[in-house]
């Protein structure tokens, strides 16, 4: 590929490959992305190549691997161009019909088509399914279009415009000017605004700056690096020039091979295309990317902590100030944002502040990935509008609660978010409301829970992760969070008192207004929000010793009922522990709970569901 020098050889390029892509007869956008590799979509996709080399037709058909659709609970997943057919948990032994079928004879295949919970009729189009239609799609628009090793894909659909535009038609300032205008705060968690930050380490004098992609986070920074890495590299080029950097970083953790692999390829086609390197777009900017891989460390993902990493010395945070736009990468100043915030750049700039700023609310502008999973129908990868409401994301894009259970609660921003009650369904979702109900925005985690999630269990949950991944450095999050964890655990066998209610609070704000970095400024949420929103389910746990929700083992017991046993025997001989008595034929059989160790073996064995979990402490 030759070096592309202007915006007029761009375009050009641009309608070359989009009128290569027009000829082809039939296009498979098959996803290949980490979740539904996880489905055997490998299995899948190897079937289809096999099975379109041995067709000997005049066809031309593309089989194009894609990143990830967004719809990971329905992978494998592939759509089908030009007949516009979603088909949904792809196997091997569907393969043939796919190609013989749909491919070859424009036939529909029915039962590969989404089937809506608890309705009826099949959905066929992805632009018809609640799930899709409900969203608004900016970053992710082009995730399930294009090839993501391919450079020519990107540019087909407008890919490195917006940097062309950038370098020919903005100065430096004037990009600030745009991307600040635009409302555009950082995806990453804190909310703080984009241009405002890129402002700060413009105007530091410094013979070298950088740029940082913060990529290690979960589900969302990891899709869209699998699904269109050129999207992310042009925001940074841009985002390079705005500030006088030369040099930039896209941090990512070695957990994900897929992103890695198709980074790297971006990088490679990116220098040899001119996008990367001296001179870009004949403009006298010169600018360059490397990926640099973390070994697993979620404190790492803490700005301070992850320049540390890059600079080869173990990944813990400082005291700030000074911040990194100030002072950071070797001393020099350096702007950190992370891959959904990159990613809306070259968006901005091509469609203005204005248009980006229409969508969402008034200090919560654009829309936001979130990673929807939990005890909810529809689990994926989701973009929307800020603004909307929990309701509308959990019942019109989730498909609501499995096998009609109730909505309990939903926790956002990841293992150090808020959990939020029922009450708050009509909550609307931006950074400033979230905050306000005690949990936070993060990268976009959002965890669903139904009436038989015990939110005491919860925090205690999430305080585990937080304990082993603290970094230790400062006494509020090593010493709290681990008292903490002790009290919860304390709660949860059922040795809690009324005055570890008091403790938790006291310990949870101390830990959240002396700690050192976000991870320990935020590791108090899931306790604290609990507390506000479920303190019934604590104090259940203290003075009645009972888990209602009938998770908490030692605040549950196993109950023979005696009306509906049979004395069938079968429930003893299931027993590991011999804790159950009783003779064949004769009187119900019952449980000493004593030595019971709640592993549900009698529950499985019963064939008359004559054994329950009830709530409380037995006495034998």
């Amino acid at each position: 590929m030759a070096k592309i020098n202007t915006a007029e050889e761009l375009e050009k390029l641009k309608e070359e490959y989009r009128q290569k892509d027009e000829e082809w007869d039939c296009v498979i956008n098959f996803c290949g992305g980490t979740a539904c590799q996880g489905s055997g979509a490998q299995k899948v996709l190897n079937a289809l190549k096999n099975k379109l080399a041995d067709i000997e037709d005049n066809m031309d058909i593309e089989l194009r691997v894609t990143g990830c659709h967004g719809f990971c609970e329905q992978g494998p997943l592939a759509v089908i161009q030009p007949q516009d057919l979603l088909y949904v948990n792809i196997t091997e032994d569907d393969v043939e019909q796919i190609i013989e079928k749909t491919v070859l004879n424009n036939e529909e295949i029915e039962d590969l088509f989404y089937n809506e919970a608890e309705k009826e009729d099949k959905i066929k189009s992805d632009k018809e399914i609640p799930f899709y239609k409900n969203q608004e799609r900016i970053v992710f628009e082009n995730n399930g279009v294009i090839d993501a090793t391919s450079v020519e894909d990107y540019i087909a659909e407008g890919g490195y415009s917006a940097l062309s535009r950038a370098l020919s038609e903005f100065t430096p300032r004037e990009v600030i000017e745009e991307v600040k205008e635009s409302g555009l705060k950082g995806r990453g968690g804190a909310g703080f605004p984009a241009g405002v930050k890129w402002e700060i380490c413009y105007d530091r004098e410094a013979d070298l700056k950088y740029i940082i992609c913060n990529a290690y986070e979960g589900d969302l920074g990891r899709s869209l690096l699998e699904g269109n890495p050129h999207l992310i590299i042009e925001g940074m080029i841009i985002g390079g020039y705005a500030i006088g950097a030369s040099r930039g970083f896209i941090y990512v953790r070695t957990e994900y091979p897929i992103a890695v692999d198709h980074t790297h390829r971006a990088l490679d086609q990116a220098r040899e295309l001119g996008f990367l390197g001296e001179d870009i777009f004949g403009s006298g900017f010169d600018f360059d990317l490397e990926v640099r891989r973390g070994a697993g460390a979620f404190v790492a993902g803490e700005e301070t902590a992850l320049m540390h990493s890059i600079e080869g010395k173990r990944g813990m945070p400082t005291q700030r100030p000074p911040f990194p736009a100030e002072r950071g990468l070797w001393g020099n100043p350096t702007n950190i944002n992370n891959v959904e915030t990159w990613a809306n750049v070259p968006y901005i700039i091509n469609r203005g502040a204005e248009w980006f700023s229409s969508i969402g609310t008034e200090n919560s502008t654009g829309t936001k990935v979130f990673s929807l999973e939990g005890k909810i129908n529809n689990t994926g990868l989701i973009e929307v509008p800020m603004g909307i409401t929990l309701r509308e994301i959990i019942f019109d894009i989730g498909g609501g609660i499995p096998e009609g259970k109730e909505f309990k609660a939903v926790q956002t921003g990841g293992p150090s978010g808020g959990c939020i009650p029922a009450e708050l369904l009509d909550l609307e979702v931006d950074f400033e409301k979230l905050e306000e109900a005690n949990s936070m925005m993060g990268s976009g985690g959002m965890v669903v829970m139904d009436e038989d999630t015990c939110m005491v269990d919860v925090a205690k949950y999430f305080m585990q992760f937080l304990e082993d991944e603290s970094c230790g450095k400062c006494p509020p999050c090593r010493v709290g969070v681990p008292k903490m964890l002790e009290i919860l655990d304390r709660i949860t066998n059922g040795n809690g008192g009324p005055e570890d209610l008091e403790k938790l609070a006291d310990l949870g704000d101390t830990v959240k207004n002396s700690s050192l970095c976000g991870l320990g400024q935020t590791a108090a949420n899931p306790v604290l929000s609990t507390l506000e929103h479920f303190k019934n389910e604590y104090e259940e746990h203290i003075y009645d010793k009972a888990c209602q929700a009938l998770v908490c083992e030692d605040l549950l017991y196993y109950n023979i009922i005696e009306e509906e046993c049979r004395s069938c025997d079968q429930c003893k001989q299931a027993c590991p522990v011999d804790t159950i008595v009783g003779t064949p034929g004769e009187d119900p059989y019952y449980i000493v709970d004593e030595g019971c160790i709640r592993c549900g073996s009698c529950i499985e064995a019963c064939p008359f569901d004559a054994i329950e979990m009830k709530p409380g402490q037995k006495e034998n």
